[in-house]
């Protein structure tokens, strides 16, 4: 079956994660993606993770491939005002744009989405920058913990008695690179049906934000401040983290319903918590939850947290390992979803990366070669937008495709 973008073509201005992220899964789904790129100031992604006992080339990177796979790449000397009227004539030939650069660097180019339409009325522009292109702060350049606490998640991100904590500094990326690719399909489906394009400000704040829904409303309609409170739940106990058998080994544990109740006191071998009048229900569990984490971890710590999740899984109560990478990859679970692709590639030969998490029914995704940069300079100029071989060396010389 074709693919479901198939026809489509992107115009990807992104660099670092969260733009390249989307635009890759566009790319996996059939669109034609062609990365703007430069000599003059490549994109940090293509040094990351490389072997350090190697040389390092702006094309070894497994990280950038895993960011990238599906796509074409050009360079192209946005400085220089035919390097600008290059990427006009490519956007005519596109139907979607794509980039996470400041707020106010495309409108300063040229490029912002009323000089866009100009050139097709139907485009589609989707900006992913940290805080949006409009407000006291969108002039900022942001990273994604700078983006977690400007959203606010830091502040209930920790345990009890510590300080605001970070998610891990790429986490936002990742959730708007998903975000984007589903507002662009959206606009897509809308673009069918109205024959209108739109420009889609997505905020990666906004995102994070829109991820925080039982602490917002919290604090709007009570004026309650929720706070940290590590990995407990405001109503659920036990919910938690518990150590289990063997070096930094934790596993989690779950209990929501008092059917799921009965069934880990039974499963850890303690009929009687049902009956004790500390954990009878839902409100005395949570009032003693520091007790019972400590029952409950004198009986984890005691097995493995594999074995752990197997017998809880049997009874109904939701458990599972907290993995580092190596017991992940190893997870039969995570194998059988095939998350891992192996795209090839000229020099790195193809590294394990991760593909799409979902598997289809009508289609499978493609994961192509990401790509080498500028590898596709002179197809695209000359194939697409009409320049001969010699009007194509002629500006790789004058730095314009560059």
């Amino acid at each position: 079956m074709p693919l479901p973008l198939e026809g489509i073509r992107v115009a990807d201005f992104g660099w670092i994660l969260a733009a390249p992220q989307c635009t890759a899964w566009l790319g996996a789904m059939g669109a034609e993606v062609i990365r703007i790129e430069s000599h003059q100031r490549i994109d940090i992604i293509r040094f990351l993770g490389q072997d350090p006992r190697k040389e390092i080339t702006p094309n070894g990177s497994p990280l950038f491939s895993g960011l990238n796979f599906s796509k074409k790449s050009i360079t192209l000397n946005l400085s220089h005002p035919r390097g600008v009227g290059l990427a006009k004539e490519l956007i005519k030939h596109s139907d979607i744009v794509v980039e996470n650069f400041t707020g106010g660097v495309m409108k300063r180019w040229g490029l912002g989405y009323d000089d866009l339409r100009q050139l097709k009325s139907d485009i589609i522009m989707v900006s992913g920058t940290p805080v949006g292109q409009s407000g006291p702060d969108s002039h900022c350049v942001g990273w994604g913990p700078i983006t977690q606490a400007s959203a606010g998640i830091c502040h209930l991100t920790g345990y009890e008695d510590g300080p605001p904590s970070s998610l891990g500094g790429s986490w936002p990326d990742y959730m708007v690179g998903v975000a984007m690719s589903y507002a662009v399909q959206a606009a897509l489906f809308c673009r069918k049906r109205t024959g209108k394009g739109q420009y889609i400000d997505l905020a990666m704040a906004e995102v994070v934000t829109s991820m925080l829904p039982d602490a917002v409303m919290d604090y709007t309609m009570n004026r309650r401040d929720q706070g940290r409170i590590g990995n407990h739940d405001t109503l659920m106990a036990p919910h938690n983290v518990y150590r289990a058998k063997g070096d930094d080994s934790w596993v989690t544990i779950v209990v929501e319903t008092e059917q799921e109740w009965r069934s880990l006191c039974g499963a850890v071998g303690h009929p009687e918590w049902i009956e004790d009048e500390r954990f009878k229900d839902q409100k005395s569990r949570k009032a003693n939850e520091i007790e019972l984490d400590e029952l409950l971890t004198a009986w984890t710590r005691e097995r493995t947290n594999t074995d752990i999740m197997h017998q809880l899984q049997k009874v109904g109560v939701a458990a599972t390992p907290v993995f580092d990478t190596e017991s992940l990859l190893n997870d039969p679970q995570f194998q059988t979803r095939e998350f891992l692709v192996s795209p090839p590639h000229p020099e790195t030969g193809g590294h394990p990366v991760s593909g799409i998490p979902g598997i289809y029914s009508g289609f499978e995704p493609q994961y192509g070669q990401a790509p080498c940069l500028g590898q596709d300079t002179e197809s695209v100029c000359c194939d697409l937008l009409g320049l001969s071989r010699e009007e194509v060396a002629r500006l790789q010389d004058e730095k314009v495709l560059y």
